[in-house]
């Protein structure tokens, strides 16, 4: 009987991961490809779909990873990563857990950080058990409510060490200048002038502020 076989896209589809995954799965050893065309195109075969959905072994005995996350908005805020990791990993040493912990340098409006797409992969995934956050907005500024109802939809819940609204003026000025420079490369004429005399004002104040401290 002739063997079927799938593209990795299909694959992934198939197995409900995410052709990054298996890229992954290949580079470390625990699922390569039945063949590789001439194309260097990864093939699966229907006898490993087989053993992946049917036997379910392969996933089956997947530890879920609790996952420690820690983000600061620029390069010049690594002491305090320093500090959000050290927290996070006493939290997480002090409740017993067994953790990783995944890194971000990059505002809270950008959500094309590596960080952040490597988290959300692992939980499309059904990998991760529970996600630890010093507070809320070190995942993202804007949108937590959405990254919430991913994880419950996989059963990842988010832990958040503590609740209370703690960012730094400098911090959120950064993002308002970042929402404002985006949105004034659409505008035109006077609106674009205005929209640069404002960006101008809170870079200005917020270079008073780095100064005074």
């Amino acid at each position: 009987m002739m063997s079927k076989y799938y593209n990795i896209g299909e694959f992934a589809k198939l197995i409900k991961k995410t052709a990054d995954t298996l890229r992954r799965w290949d580079r470390e050893g625990k699922l390569k490809p039945s063949y590789i065309t001439s194309g260097k195109h990864r093939m699966y075969s229907d006898n490993q779909l087989k053993e992946l959905c049917g036997s379910g072994i392969f996933l089956k005995n997947k530890e879920k990873k609790i996952i420690g996350y820690c983000r600061v908005s620029s390069l010049k805020r690594k002491d305090d990563l320093e500090r959000q990791i050290k927290y996070v990993t006493e939290y997480m040493l002090a409740k017993g857990y067994s953790f990783e912990i995944i890194t971000d340098i990059g505002s809270g409006i950008n959500y094309n950080r590596k960080g952040l797409n490597d988290l959300l992969e692992l939980v499309i995934n059904n990998e991760i058990e529970k996600i630890i956050l010093l507070y809320k907005d070190r995942l993202v500024r804007f949108g937590y409510e959405l990254i919430e109802n991913i994880c419950k939809n996989y059963n990842t819940e988010i832990e958040i060490i503590d609740n209370t609204v703690k960012t730094e003026d400098q911090e959120l000025v950064e993002d308002l200048i970042q929402i404002v420079t985006v949105f004034s490369c659409r505008l035109q004429g006077r609106r674009a002038n205005k929209a640069k005399r404002l960006i101008k004002e809170l870079r200005d104040e917020n270079n008073k502020d780095k100064d005074k401290g």
